[in-house]
């Protein structure tokens, strides 16, 4: 038996099912991981959530923010972009199906020596304070009325530090915008969402959340997706996985048990590379 972490799909389907035949999935003996943003702007985001949902346990997700995104828009809630390539989903027959299966997917997901997040952590979070956090969203989130309410509140970049006494909706707020949107911060843990280049493009008094020294999760190695201008990076205590297939690059599955790297080329002409 083996277990794949798989880069951000984004709705890149076809190249999804290369990298399977490439490894050789088999669902009977394997397990994928997947580091969220399974849907939009590309092109077979309805067929992705189709496939994942239908692997059952032996697919283990985490939320990203353009699957948020999807559940913000189903809701009402959100803007529209250019760029979305959601609405065959909203338009079909199973989408209450396959949009309640993706709510209920949480943030963090940690088994053994291993961590798998969408963005990243806080500084300050240790691994078992991250995946408490991450829990409260996913009680929010898993309401089966009451998660419009936390949808209506969720988007937004303030606060865009933690603190142990934040309550309510600001609190559950830097919980997601920590797990699905952060690239960089500073060493106290203040975020910062609008840089997307490279590491070393950093804002002024920034760096890549994972580079912070000290940082309290790095007793795990943490799998991380959402950032592709990053690429495959496996160093640091960190295996990232968001090798811009969506942009033209190439989709990255790593093995767990022996850290093996497979790629596939993307089928999706040349982007900008962001998120």
């Amino acid at each position: 038996m083996s277990t794949y972490a798989i880069g951000d799909l984004q709705g890149c389907h076809a190249e999804l099912q290369d990298l399977l035949g490439l490894i050789a999935f088999n669902p009977v003996h394997d397990r994928l991981w997947l580091v969220g943003d399974l849907v939009n702007r590309g092109p077979e985001s309805l067929a992705v959530l189709r496939f994942i949902m239908r692997l059952g346990t032996r697919a283990t997700v985490v939320l990203g923010n353009h699957d948020l995104h999807l559940v913000m828009r189903a809701a009402g809630f959100g803007r529209d972009s250019k760029d979305d390539t959601i609405a065959p989903i909203l338009a079909a027959p199973d989408c209450d199906e396959l949009l309640e299966w993706l709510r209920t997917r949480p943030l963090f997901h940690v088994e053994r020596d291993y961590a798998m997040v969408h963005a990243g952590l806080l500084p300050q979070w240790s691994v078992a304070q991250a995946a408490e956090l991450a829990t409260e969203v996913s009680e929010a989130l898993s309401r089966r009325k009451r998660y419009v309410d936390f949808l209506e509140h969720m988007w937004g970049s303030k606060p865009d530090t933690w603190h142990d006494d934040l309550r309510g909706w600001d609190r559950l707020r830097v919980v997601v915008n920590a797990m699905t949107r952060m690239r960089f911060c500073t060493p106290a843990g203040g975020m910062e969402f609008h840089a997307k280049g490279k590491p070393e493009n950093a804002p002024a008094g920034y760096l890549p959340w994972f580079a912070v020294p000290q940082r309290a999760s790095r007793t795990h190695t943490l799998l991380c997706g959402h950032w592709s201008a990053l690429g495959l990076h496996m160093k640091d205590g960190v295996i990232a996985l968001d090798t811009g297939c969506l942009w033209g690059g190439q989709l990255t599955a790593v093995r767990l048990e022996d850290r093996k790297v497979f790629q596939v080329p993307s089928r999706q002409p040349p982007g900008p590379w962001a998120d």
